[in-house]
C-alpha cells in the first residue's frame, strides 16, 4: 500500500510525497500542477517505485475547490482510494508537528503519513454527479442573492429612516411596487408638499397604492415630509434630496436586479428537484419547506453513503462542542463547525416550525426546555439533530414520512398539532427563567484572571 500525501496550493503548484507502510519516503519530493498529465506522472511514479505496488491511497486536506479535479481524477482510475481530510484538524497537527513553522513540504509529508498512525479521521471521498454538484452551487448562489438582497433593503430602510423619518409607519410595505415607484417621482418633500391631498391620492393611485385608507395614507405621507423639512430645512440646504434620490433609485435597481436573479435560479433548482426527487421525499418530513427540501436532497443525496447515524450528525455539526477531563463536564458549549453551513441553517429554521407540528420533536424540546435547564436555541438546536436524522432516513429508505405520536402511533396533522398544543407547552415563566438575560444576571465569582490573589485567597478562606 502506497500512500500519496498532497498539500493542495490554490494559484501556485501543489506539492505531494510519496510513502510506504512504514512511514518511509519512496522516491524524491513531487512539485506538480493541475493538470492530468502531471497527476498520472505521479500515479506512475507512486506504482512503479520499487518495491512495486499496485494500491494506492490518495490523501489530501479540500482547500478551496481546488481539490475537487484533483479527486475526480484520482476516483477514475483503478486500485486508487481517495481521502479528505479536515482542514481544522489538520492545522492542529501541522502545529503540534512543527511548533515553530511549516512548509509545503513538511504538510505534505504530515497527510502521508496520517493513515499510519490515525485513520479513524480520514473521511473516504463522495462524488456526487453532476445534477447534484450542480444543485449545490445554486443552493449556496442563492443562498448569497438572498444575503444581497437583505444587505439592500437595509440600505434603503437606512436611507429613509435618517432622511424621512417616521415613513415607515405610513407606509407598511416600504418595498411594495407602488412604493417603488413613488420614490422616482414623489422624493422630494417640497414637491410633495407642492400638490393638494386631492392631487396626491389621483398620484398615489395612479402608482398602484392601496384604495383603502388612501386618505390616511395621503396625511401621514404629507406630515413625514413636513417633519422632514422642519428638521433639515429648504430642500439642498443640510439634505440634498435630489442626490439622495439618485442614490436610493440605484440601490432600488440593484434589489430589483438580484430580485429577479432569484427567481430564475429558484426555478432551475426546482427543475433540478424534480429529476433528483420526484417523489418530494425530503419535503415530507414536517418543518421542512422547499428550500430546505432542495438543500438537503442536494447536500446529503443519498442517505446510504452514511455508514451510521452517528457518522451522519458529525458531518452535518450540529452537535455541541465536548470538553471533559476527571470527573469535569463542561456544559453549554458551542456547536461544531463541522459540516455544511446551509444544513446547520436549514435544519436550525426547519426544526424550528416541526416543534409546532410534530409531537416527538415537541416532546424534546419540551425536555430540553423544562427538565434539562436549556433556553431557546440550545433546545432549537437538539431538535435540529432529530429532523436531520428523520431527512436522512426517508432519503436512505425512499419512503415519505409518516406523522407519529410519541408512542409511536400514526397520527393526522391535526392531531399532532393537537398534542402539542395539549402537552408540550413551555410555561412562561419558564422560557423567561431560560433566556440568556436571565442567565447573565446570576452572581458570578470574578474569574481567576480578573481578580487579585489577595481576593482569591479571601474568597477560598469565606467559601464553607
Amino acid at each position: 500500500m502506497r500512500t500519496i500525501g498532497i498539500d493542495l496550493a490554490i494559484s501556485g503548484k501543489h506539492h505531494a510525497t510519496i510513502m510506504d507502510e512504514q512511514q518511509q519516503q519512496i522516491g524524491p519530493h513531487v512539485i506538480f500542477d493541475t493538470c492530468s498529465q502531471a497527476l498520472a506522472d505521479l500515479l506512475q511514479q507512486a506504482r512503479h517505485c520499487p518495491p512495486a505496488d499496485e494500491l494506492i491511497e490518495v490523501v489530501m486536506e479540500p482547500t478551496g475547490s481546488i481539490w475537487l479535479p484533483l479527486a475526480s481524477y484520482f476516483a477514475q482510475q483503478q486500485q486508487v482510494t481517495v481521502y479528505l481530510v479536515n482542514a481544522q484538524y489538520a492545522a492542529r497537527l501541522q502545529k503540534a508537528d512543527r511548533p515553530r513553522g511549516r512548509s509545503d513540504r513538511t504538510s505534505a509529508d504530515l497527510l502521508a503519513k496520517l493513515p499510519s498512525f490515525n485513520r479513524r479521521v480520514l473521511r473516504p471521498l463522495h462524488l456526487d454527479e453532476a445534477p447534484r454538484r450542480a444543485g449545490q452551487r445554486f443552493a449556496r448562489q442563492r443562498e448569497r442573492l438572498t444575503k444581497s438582497i437583505t444587505a439592500q433593503k437595509n440600505r434603503i430602510q437606512a436611507l429613509e429612516r435618517t432622511y424621512w423619518p417616521g415613513l415607515e409607519h405610513v407606509v407598511s410595505k416600504p418595498l411594495a411596487p407602488w412604493v417603488r415607484r413613488w420614490r422616482e417621482t414623489w422624493y422630494d418633500p417640497e414637491a410633495l408638499l407642492s400638490v393638494t391631498e386631492a392631487a396626491l391620492a389621483s398620484a398615489l393611485l395612479e402608482l398602484g397604492a392601496p384604495s383603502k385608507a388612501l386618505l390616511t395614507l395621503v396625511q401621514g405621507l404629507r406630515q413625514v415630509a413636513q417633519e422632514a423639512l422642519r428638521l433639515y430645512g429648504p430642500s439642498s440646504e443640510a439634505a440634498d434630496y435630489q442626490a439622495l434620490q439618485d442614490e436610493v433609485l440605484l440601490e432600488q435597481r440593484l434589489l430589483t436586479a438580484y430580485e429577479e436573479e432569484r427567481k430564475q435560479l429558484s426555478s432551475r433548482i426546482h427543475a433540478l428537484m424534480r429529476k433528483l426527487d420526484p417523489d418530494n421525499l425530503a419535503q415530507s418530513v414536517v418543518g421542512v419547506g422547499e428550500q430546505g427540501a432542495a438543500v438537503y436532497t442536494f447536500l446529503i443525496g443519498d442517505g446510504r453513503r452514511f455508514p451510521s447515524q452517528r457518522g451522519f450528525r458529525g458531518w452535518s455539526g450540529l452537535h455541541a462542542r465536548s470538553s471533559q477531563s476527571g470527573d469535569v463536564e463542561a456544559k453549554g458549549m458551542r456547536i461544531s463547525k463541522a459540516g455544511p453551513s446551509l444544513i446547520k441553517q436549514y435544519g436550525y429554521l426547519n426544526a424550528e416550525v416541526a416543534r409546532h407540528w410534530d409531537p416527538q420533536i415537541a416532546a424534546t424540546y419540551y425536555d430540553q426546555m423544562v427538565n434539562k435547564g436549556k433556553h431557546h436555541t440550545q433546545a432549537t438546536c437538539c431538535c435540529a439533530t432529530h429532523l436531520l436524522d428523520r431527512v436522512r432516513a426517508v432519503l436512505r429508505s425512499g419512503k415519505p414520512y409518516e406523522l407519529r405520536d410519541v408512542d409511536g402511533q400514526p397520527i393526522t396533522r391535526q392531531q399532532a398539532r393537537a398534542i402539542v398544543l395539549e402537552r408540550y407547552q413551555v410555561p412562561a415563566e419558564v422560557r423567561q427563567r431560560r433566556t440568556r438575560r436571565a442567565h447573565s444576571q446570576l452572581p458570578r465569582l470574578p474569574s481567576r484572571r480578573s481578580r487579585p490573589r489577595k481576593q482569591e485567597a479571601s474568597l477560598l478562606a469565606a467559601s464553607p
